[in-house]
């Protein structure tokens, strides 16, 4: 796409994130003025500022934005909390409160990234009760029951009759992309774990259950989710809709793991009996791994800040068939398609040139 003569400014709220990082990418590289908002600065990048705010202080918001005048604004940041209830407070507060932030500002367009646990339910009742059956498809109704996905949602709604800006809803599936740090990062989780198996001589044992080894089910590369995000945000096709958002094709993982294991030179072991969570196979490997980046001279030796085991754990574990039909935005006019295993590939190679995991 050529980028537009025009000055164009995007606040990108999580830009540091898995999804934020993303957006904030190819935005850059389209020629918008980026105000990247994180908790700490990002990558220097031609047109791009940091700015830092805490996103649960209302106060800290109206400071830190005051002056920002930005045009569209992407929202991928949310914050795990010990209840839904405080999921809710939390995280819909801080679409509140920072869309508040922006009332003086020309905005035009706000994209929110949510997830299938709009379909699923939160995760005090994640695939419990009566859900809709696959592929999960953007006019279902909500479940009856809390989450602070529609908190968001309504917050977005609400924010947009009263300043008069149109919206987007962004429903991926599981993310894969590129952050460090992250606390729902399945793609490091297993480059850390194959990285492991190799320097350890131990086969690379897939997790999860029989339904996810054996069922059909999507992901979502985190840049076609930042394609998906601008093409709302500047299309009038976008405008006022909610969008389901995955790379276009299926897989199975008894498929998908081989080919995972043979990028890394690894063992594949599938699934046998029962699942095989990494919390319990991967427990006690900090050490290792800081054995490992020392060898390798990686940037990061803390195993914490690589891989998060209980995500992938809970990803992989799912006893139901998880995935999404993206029709809605195709007919619309998003046609971006991505093959998962080059998603991955693709992923790995990034982080082994950036020294995040070992060649």
């Amino acid at each position: 796409m050529t980028p537009s003569l025009e000055p164009r400014t995007a606040l990108v709220v999580g830009a540091s994130g898995i999804t934020g990082s993303a957006v904030v990418d190819q935005l850059a590289a389209e020629g918008w003025q980026v105000l990247a908002l994180a908790r700490r600065s990002g990558p220097a990048l031609p047109g791009v500022r940091w700015i830092q705010a805490d996103l649960r202080s209302a106060a800290d918001l109206n400071k830190v934005l005051a002056s920002e005048m930005p045009e569209r604004v992407f929202f991928t940041a949310w914050s795990r909390q010990n209840s839904e209830e405080l999921n809710i407070e939390v995280n819909g507060g801080m679409v509140r409160d920072l869309l508040a932030a922006l009332a003086h500002a020309p905005v035009r367009h706000v994209a929110l990234v949510t997830g299938l646990k709009h379909y699923l339910g939160p995760f005090e009742a994640y695939g419990q009760g009566t859900m809709p059956d696959t592929p999960f498809s953007e006019d279902e109704l909500r479940l009856d029951v809390a989450n602070f996905y529609y908190a968001q949602e309504d917050e977005l709604f609400a924010a947009s009759a009263r300043q008069g800006f149109t919206w987007s809803v962004h429903r991926s599936h599981t993310v894969i992309g590129h952050a460090v740090g992250n606390l729902m990062n399945m793609g490091l989780t297993l480059a850390a774990q194959a990285a492991l198996c190799r320097h350890l001589g131990i086969p690379f044992v897939f997790p999860g259950s029989a339904t996810q080894w054996n069922g059909v089910t999507d992901m979502t590369d985190a840049t076609i989710l930042a394609e998906q995000m601008m093409w709302a945000a500047t299309t009038a096709a976008g405008a006022n809709e909610a969008f389901n958002v995955v790379n276009g094709d299926v897989f199975r993982w008894r498929a998908m793991w081989p080919k995972i294991a043979a990028y890394f030179g690894v063992e594949p072991v599938g699934f046998v009996d029962e699942p095989r969570p990494l919390e319990v196979q991967m427990a006690g490997m900090e050490p290792v791994w800081a054995e490992l980046a020392a060898a390798y001279n990686l940037v990061e030796s803390d195993l914490g800040r690589i891989a998060s085991w209980w995500h992938t754990d809970a990803d992989l574990g799912r006893n139901i068939e998880v995935f999404t039909d993206i029709t809605k935005s195709r007919l619309a006019g998003f046609t971006p398609h991505h093959r998962t295993i080059d998603s991955f590939t693709a992923l790995f190679d990034r982080y082994r040139a950036e020294k995040i995991i070992p060649e």
